[in-house]
């Protein structure tokens, strides 16, 4: 734990004086999200380096910004994706054992419960390790419906939907951000 003069900033502990620097594991990252990453994954020059300032105390100062800066490789989409198609093969294959084989659809209902399905590889592992059959079952239903999906997609129909949202989305914050007169204040002014 850091001191009561030390300040904890996300996976970073200082020492209000600048000379006791600790890193502190399982905190919250400095300069990360589920979108952006851990601070300590990102690239040196977008860390938060110490700079000093003639005779003040050091202080944190951002070198790069994260704006404007996007990656080239989509790796962490195509990831989830799979990730997606093994949790809808997965409802998909309860269903179907559900009206066809009950003992079997508890049996999988029971190991979803206890393994979760949302990381596809980790699961389909387990899976495999307990019945080779249903982990196999759950591949070609992954990749049936991803066949299917990709035959369905419309890409523009999606890039609109995103713009859409996005616009809904600033819309609704402009109408929250907006201070709208009254007739109470309009009538006064004209008065």
């Amino acid at each position: 734990m850091a001191s009561a003069r030390s300040v904890v900033i996300g996976s970073m502990a200082l020492n209000r004086s600048g000379l006791n620097r600790r890193y502190a594991l399982n905190r919250r990252p400095l300069m990360g999200s589920s979108f952006t990453g851990t601070w300590q994954n990102l690239p040196r020059s977008l860390r938060c380096q110490r700079m000093q300032k003639g005779n003040k105390s050091s202080r944190l100062v951002v070198v790069d910004e994260l704006a404007g800066q996007y990656e080239d490789a989509f790796e962490d989409v195509d990831q989830q994706l799979v990730h997606y198609f093994t949790y809808k093969a997965v409802r998909t294959v309860l269903h179907q054992l559900y009206e066809m084989n009950p003992p079997v659809y508890t049996w999988l209902y029971r190991f979803v419960g206890t393994n979760r399905a949302s990381n596809g590889k980790v699961f389909l592992r387990a899976l495999a390790k307990e019945r080779q059959d249903l982990a196999e079952r759950i591949m070609v239903t992954r990749l049936h419906l991803y066949g299917k999906w990709i035959k369905k997609c419309d890409h523009a129909k999606m890039y609109q939907k995103i713009s859409d949202e996005n616009l809904q989305l600033m819309r609704e914050r402009l109408i929250e951000t907006v201070i709208w007169p009254t007739d109470d204040t309009t009538t006064e002014k004209i008065g």
